[in-house]
């Protein structure tokens, strides 16, 4: 019986992953708000009742895909805060995991992007509650930094939540420059090291 329990489960556990691929991939082309809950389940192959035994609605399937997207960004944003290197190390490590986090992940980057300020209440509430998550984990890492001695918990909160939305932005124009040739990238690229610079100048003159 146990065997039998585990199999379901496992197949269960497939449908609902396969579900939120279909939904990840059909994303692409447009907003969750005009996802309809029978694209998804055609693209799977299975019955429009089965998806309710998954998830509430499409909003409850984008909550879980805010949890996903944002999920594989905690590696990268504990290297790019990491207080290994000098200032400018740093600065080119952040770059470049933002620029490689795009090449692995650019459905769930466009996703976040796109619903970030998308019509979708529950789906904004879960990625602006993802995102204060992470400025918190970046404050808490900013912290260890030798350059945040004598700085409020308020101040570094607010360092912390700067340095998130330059890593979104940074990610949202390098997925736009994808398909373009890779001078934009390396256009991009320079931007985002000379706004991140401008925040470390502005760092270290901020108690003055």
């Amino acid at each position: 019986m146990s065997h039998t329990l585990g199999v379901r489960q496992a197949q269960k556990q497939k449908t609902r992953q396969a579900l939120l691929d279909a939904a990840l991939g059909l994303l692409e082309e447009q907003s969750l708000s005009s996802l309809g809950l029978r694209e998804v389940t055609r693209a799977v192959g299975v019955a429009p009742t089965a998806f309710y035994r998954h998830f509430r609605s499409i909003a409850d399937l984008g909550v879980e895909l805010v949890e996903e997207a944002l999920g594989s960004l905690h590696p990268m944003i504990e290297s790019t805060v990491s207080a290994t290197g000098d200032s400018d190390e740093r600065i080119a490590r952040a770059v470049d995991l933002i620029a490689r986090h795009v090449d692995a992940y650019p459905a769930h980057v466009r996703f976040i992007a796109r619903e970030r300020h998308g019509g979708v209440q529950p789906v904004r509430e879960a990625i602006r509650h993802q995102l204060a998550r992470f400025s918190e984990e970046v404050k808490v890492a900013l912290a260890e930094h030798p350059e945040s001695a004598g700085w409020s918990d308020g101040d570094l909160l607010m360092l912390a939540g700067l340095y998130v939305d330059q890593m979104l932005m940074t990610a949202s124009q390098f997925l736009e420059a994808m398909e373009g040739p890779a001078e934009e990238r390396e256009r991009v690229a320079r931007t985002a090291t000379q706004r991140l610079r401008l925040v470390g100048i502005g760092r270290h003159h901020w108690q003055d």
